[in-house]
């Protein structure tokens, strides 16, 4: 029971701390929208809305990028599935990606490898396995990365496009390279890249502000586990289900104590405290 019980208070305390410190990070309201604190400004991407010059966010108007090195050949779309209306996929291996007749379609990123002199396709993946998170927390303003994963368990592949923030326009995809058996990176330098900040009046809560909310979190998870267990487990009723009760009523009065016995401290005994006494004489 005893267990139980501390089980219980832990998971009251860990569950503010857990908020209060996510606070601070990046938090992805959707596949293609993150919103990151760092405590003075708040840096909003929004890749998929539309911009001077780009009605569509970072969506190529295509319907697809395209990108090669050596011997490889990469389709993608970032935050929706890829549209062929020239140039498509010829490969073979895009059952789950269009199928042969519209090999590229529908997921958001294909690639094909030269295999003996036959372009076999790897899918990568789609909408629903797409991420995004900041590049870099001491530079947010720099852009954000977005990943798309595999859907086959078979080959895991994976694709991460680096979105820099390029306010003159749209570069790229660049720097095709591949680590592993099928993971790739790209490069894309984009308006969508650069973040809309908020900025936060004052400096934040500051580390003192912080603190007194986390004491504060603390103290009321241990008064509510504390009335639980005594509530419950000990069947004890009203006011006195709250812990510690004898405590709490005397509080006022040894914290009125303590400061003035501070006070006599500093100060030395008052002319009424010297009053008090009569002389002796020896």
């Amino acid at each position: 029971m005893g267990i139980r019980i501390d089980s219980l208070r832990c998971s009251l305390i860990a569950i503010p701390l857990l908020i209060l410190a996510s606070s601070f990070h990046s938090a992805s309201v959707g596949p293609c929208e993150v919103s990151y604190f760092n405590g003075r400004q708040i840096f909003n991407f929004s890749l998929t809305a539309p911009i001077a010059g780009f009605p569509h966010g970072v969506l190529s108007e295509d319907g697809f990028y395209k990108v090669a090195e050596n011997e490889s050949v990469l389709w993608f779309q970032l935050c929706d599935g890829m549209i062929f209306n020239h140039d498509p996929p010829r490969c073979v291996g895009c059952q789950d990606c269009g199928g042969p007749s519209h090999c590229g379609s529908g997921c958001s990123a294909l690639v094909a490898n030269n295999i003996g002199g036959y372009d076999v396709c790897s899918t990568i993946g789609g909408v629903s396995s797409t991420s995004a998170d900041i590049m870099d927390e001491q530079n947010p303003q720099k852009g954000v990365i977005v990943k798309i994963s595999s859907l086959d368990t078979k080959e895991n592949c994976s694709l991460s496009v680096s979105v820099i923030c390029n306010s003159s326009g749209l570069t790229g995809p660049l720097g095709l390279q591949k680590s592993g058996t099928c993971d790739y990176a790209a490069v894309l330098q984009h308006p969508s890249g650069c973040a809309t900040v908020v900025s936060v009046h004052g400096k934040g809560l500051g580390w003192f502000a912080t603190l007194i909310i986390i004491v504060l979190c603390v103290f009321g998870a241990y008064m509510l586990a504390g009335a639980v267990y005594r509530h419950f487990f000990l069947g004890i009723r009203g006011f006195d289900v709250m812990p510690n009760l004898d405590f709490w009523i005397t509080l006022p009065q040894r914290t009125q104590g303590f400061f003035t016995s501070l006070v006599r401290r500093f100060r030395g005994p008052t002319e009424s405290y010297r009053d008090s006494y009569s002389p002796v004489n020896f």
